[in-house]
């Protein structure tokens, strides 16, 4: 690209998502200039280890003066805190935006505190893996993944417009919904699958008559990738559940339900209920390939693949 998309890109937090965006903003030249904030000091001096940014900073409020657009890496609980120390340096005419996975909170939190004349666009991209910090991130990680944008009323189309292209650019699909819808539809595709596998997980660790060393040792592909999901970030989860709390709780007692009649079928022998529900799934799976959201390749397609590096 030969000029960059935006003159100064702040990025505060420098985790997965945050240090992703910096490598592919870096490599797809979409930036002038990269300020990363973190508040931890260890965090900041691998970031500038990695040479991730062209400026560095404890400061948030410090990192988004005269930035064109900010963008807001870090937990959900904390993104409210974090609008309220920006807002006073936040330039006219600036984007704001967020990655987290609960739309409704974020906006009840970062809103108030964005001043007049700067665009709040909430998004949120629909790619990671179970690492964090800043090692973890590569430039591919949006490559043909969703990232959705809940813009709230009134706010100028322009600016979508310039923010959708940013994350094409970055490599992703872009689309648009209401805070609520995408909490609901999230709560199902990713929240709940991850509160599945962390209690799963949790289950088998807690049980005495199977210990941890068979748990592994015996551990077949099932197991295994609950796992993973189970591995991901707790405070980013912590997070998510407290503030995505309604739409979980929703698809939690649809699940319950589901669960319930599921056992009924196994404690009557009911093979062909049994039959029918798993071939409904193995045809979502087929559908969710098919859409190019995932290859059907052992290690479904994550970036230990080809960045073997990062494990």
């Amino acid at each position: 690209m030969s000029q960059p998309m935006f003159e100064r890109v702040a990025l505060v937090g420098i985790g997965l998502i945050g240090s992703s965006l910096a490598r592919v903003m870096r490599e797809q030249g979409l930036a002038g200039h990269i300020a990363i904030a973190t508040r931890s000091e260890p965090t900041l001096a691998r970031a500038l280890e990695l040479g991730l940014g062209d400026s560095y900073t404890t400061d948030a409020a410090e990192a988004v003066r005269d930035a064109d657009l900010v963008i807001v890496a870090v937990p959900v609980g904390a993104s409210g805190a974090i609008a309220e120390q920006i807002a006073p340096a936040l330039k006219p005419g600036a984007i704001v935006t967020d990655v987290g996975s609960t739309k409704r909170s974020v906006v009840s939190q970062m809103a108030p505190h964005i001043p007049a004349g700067v665009h709040f666009i909430p998004g949120h991209p629909i790619a990671g893996t179970e690492h964090s910090g800043p090692d973890a991130g590569f430039a591919d990680l949006f490559e043909g993944r969703w990232c959705i944008l809940t813009p709230v009323p009134g706010t100028d189309e322009a600016a979508i417009g310039r923010l959708a292209r940013f994350w094409e650019a970055c490599g992703s699909k872009v689309d648009t919904m209401d805070p609520e819808h995408h909490d609901m539809v999230l709560a199902i595709v990713s929240h709940l699958p991850h509160i599945i596998a962390y209690n799963i997980v949790g289950t088998a660790d807690d049980l005495e008559t199977v210990t941890k060393s068979e748990v592994i040792k015996y551990s077949a592909s099932g197991f295994r990738d609950f796992t993973r999901l189970a591995a991901s970030d707790p405070t980013m989860w912590r997070d998510v559940c407290l503030h995505n709390k309604d739409a979980i709780l929703e698809m939690l007692a649809r699940f319950s339900e589901d669960l319930t009649a599921l056992r009924r079928a196994i404690r009557w022998g009911d093979g062909d209920a049994l039959f029918d529900l798993f071939t409904r799934t193995r045809a979502v799976r087929r559908s969710i390939i098919e859409a190019g959201q995932e290859v059907d390749l052992p290690d479904f397609g994550r970036h230990v693949a080809t960045h073997p590096e990062q494990e």
